[in-house]
Order: structure tokens, then C-alpha cells, then sequence
């Protein structure tokens, strides 16, 4: 067996790493599921209310259609507003209020109540062409394009079973009133909606489960691994300390490394220092080293003997400071300030090549 083949279990501080990271096992079809079936619940007990509110909230607005003076003024539109709000707060509004819920629940229900925002930070790797071309012949798009054909198919299949014998009922329907049609035709929806959600939530279910499998082998480790983090655990806390420093002076190092290959340092002037990289293959720059203080020092003592520009801007400098880690591209809100900065490098490296 090869070293690196994963074949242990997780442990649980891999397990709560990747929880805090937003790396959960979720099947979206199941809590589309459920929150299919609890809007049928919700509309199979206030579908007759909805029906009766929306009517005569239409009779209402028909019988103003004579007085069209009245309904152009502001007080008329304004009546005829409050009452169509009424009516969707009356009929809508608990039937979303209930869908809600269910989503929500369907969600804690899978995963537990331990909200992160870790997956919304944003990520230079996402955006790589290569891992997004490599992803698009994955087992998971693989899966997930027979999922979609599968639950087509399925809720396709139920539907036409339970609209089938329906045929011969409108049929035999002609001549009735209004009102019966109505109340046939909305029984069959239901019926023929009630079929096709217990499909999809079979569909959810099975989901589910394969996402906790996919989820749990994803998670799983090799023996090395297993006994870094157990090594790891172990050592004492003067050890631990020693190497977090190490580690720490290895990321500064690679850090003052990226400084020469910099389009320019934005500057406090002294208290603070991100040097920032655009070569025009990202959408945005981004920051490639920073520092306060003695380090925002050096990194300016760097970009100095390399010639790469030192622009001093205080807001902007603690602003990127502040939000944005190293490796990560700039917020779009900055643009237009790193634009500028960017500008005026670009102009002065210019101006020096002509010798003026």
C-alpha cells in the first residue's frame, strides 16, 4: 500500500477544522424538499383563503374602474396599495414565513447550528482556470448531471402518472360551474404537486447520503498524517511555541521575498506598508506582503533597493492593512484608490524611461 493513500478516519481536530472552514456534508435537493412539501401543507390549508382574498380584493379594484378619477389620485392608489398589501400579508406572507422555517431547519437539521463565514472570504483559487477545467470532469459534476437527469425523469414520471387519469375527469367536467372546475382542477394540482415533492424528497434523500459519503472519504487522512497531528498534539507547549515562531519567520521570509517582484508599497508613511502585484492575469491586484512597524520598515528598506515605487497614501495603507490577507486580492471597493496609486506608478515609470 503507498504511503500517501488515504485510509484512516478523520480525527476529530481534522474534523473541526474543516467545519470551521464551511466544509460540511448538505444536500441542497433535500432542504428543496422539504421546503416543497411544507408550502403544499401551508397551501393545502389557506389555498381556499388565498383564493377568496385575492378574488375579492379583484372585485374591489373592477368595481373602482368606473370611478378612474378617484384611483389616479394619489389617496386612490394609495387605498388600493394598502389593500393588496393587506392581502399578500394575510396569504402569502405565512405561507413564506412557513417555507422559511423549513429551510432553515433542514439546514440545522443536516448540519448542526455552528454558522461560519469562512466560505465567504474570497479565494485567488477559485478563480483558476486549470482547477475549474479539472472540476468540470470530476466525479461530483458527474454525479451531480445524473442527478439532475435523474430527478427530471422521476418528478417528470410522477407527474404524468398522476395527471394521466385526470384526463378523463376534465373531460367528463364540461357544463359544471366555475367554481367546481375550480376546486377540480386545483385537487388535481395538488394531488399531482403532493406525487412529484415525495419524489424529489426521495431524490433528497438519497442525496444526502451520498454527500455524507463523498464528505467522509474526502475527510479521511494517511497514516503520516494521523501521526504528524497526533505528534503534533503532544509535543510540549515550549516545543509548540519554538515552532510557531519558526513557521512564523518562514511565511515573513517568503513574505520580504515577493516584496522585489512588487508593482508598488502603499505606505502610512511609517507606521504601515502592503506591497501590491497586478500582472494583468487576476481582475484585481494583489497583496503580496505587509507589515507594521519594524516589519512595514523593512519591507519599505526592500522595495528601495529593488526600485520598486513607495507610495505614500495613510488611509489607503490602513485600509488594505486591515482587510485584505496576504495572497488575496484587493475588494472591489478599493479599485478605484489602487487604480490611482497604480496610475501614478505606471506614469512615473514612464516619465523615467524617456528621461524626462
Amino acid at each position: 500500500m503507498a504511503r500517501d493513500d488515504k485510509t484512516e478516519q478523520a480525527t476529530p481536530k481534522k474534523r473541526r477544522e474543516t467545519r470551521r472552514k464551511g466544509q460540511v456534508a448538505k444536500s441542497t435537493d433535500l432542504n428543496g424538499a422539504i421546503v416543497l412539501i411544507a408550502g403544499l401543507i401551508m397551501i393545502s390549508f389557506l389555498g381556499s383563503k388565498v383564493v377568496d382574498a385575492s378574488a375579492n380584493y379583484m372585485q374591489n379594484a373592477f368595481q373602482e374602474i368606473p370611478h378612474a378619477a378617484a384611483i389616479t389620485t394619489g389617496a386612490g392608489l394609495s387605498a388600493l396599495y394598502h389593500a393588496l398589501l393587506d392581502m399578500m400579508l394575510a396569504t402569502v406572507a405565512p405561507i413564506s414565513g412557513v417555507c422559511l422555517a423549513a429551510a432553515l431547519l433542514a439546514n440545522v437539521a443536516q448540519i448542526g447550528f455552528r454558522p461560519s463565514l469562512h466560505g465567504l472570504r474570497p479565494d485567488v483559487k477559485r478563480i483558476n482556470p486549470a482547477a475549474g477545467f479539472k472540476n468540470i470532469f470530476s466525479s461530483r459534476i458527474a454525479f451531480e448531471t445524473g442527478k439532475a437527469l435523474a430527478k427530471v425523469a422521476v418528478v417528470g414520471a410522477v407527474a404524468a402518472m398522476a395527471l394521466i387519469p385526470q384526463i378523463t375527469d376534465v373531460g367528463a367536467s364540461v357544463g359544471t360551474t366555475p367554481g367546481a372546475l375550480g376546486q377540480l382542477l386545483g385537487q388535481s394540482v395538488i394531488g399531482m404537486a403532493v406525487r412529484g415533492a415525495l419524489a424529489y424528497l426521495l431524490i433528497g434523500i438519497v442525496d444526502f447520503i451520498w454527500q455524507r459519503r463523498r464528505h467522509q472519504k474526502m475527510l479521511k487522512m494517511t497514516k503520516q498524517e494521523v501521526k504528524d497531528e497526533h505528534k503534533q498534539q503532544s509535543l510540549p507547549p515550549e516545543v509548540k511555541a519554538a515552532l510557531r515562531r519558526r513557521q512564523i519567520q518562514a511565511a515573513r521570509a517568503r513574505m520580504m521575498a515577493a516584496v522585489p517582484q512588487a508593482d508598488v508599497v502603499v505606505t502610512n508613511p511609517t507606521h504601515f506598508a502592503v506591497a501590491l502585484r497586478y500582472d494583468g492575469m487576476l481582475p484585481a491586484p494583489v497583496v503580496v506582503a505587509k507589515g507594521q512597524d519594524l516589519v512595514a520598515a523593512q519591507i519599505r528598506r526592500i522595495a528601495e533597493e529593488n526600485d520598486v515605487p513607495v507610495v505614500p497614501d495613510p488611509p489607503l495603507a490602513r485600509e488594505l492593512h486591515r482587510v485584505v490577507e496576504i495572497g488575496q486580492m484587493i475588494p472591489a471597493e478599493m479599485y478605484a484608490a489602487v487604480a490611482q496609486v497604480l496610475a501614478f506608478v505606471y506614469r512615473l515609470a514612464g516619465r523615467r524611461k524617456v528621461g524626462v
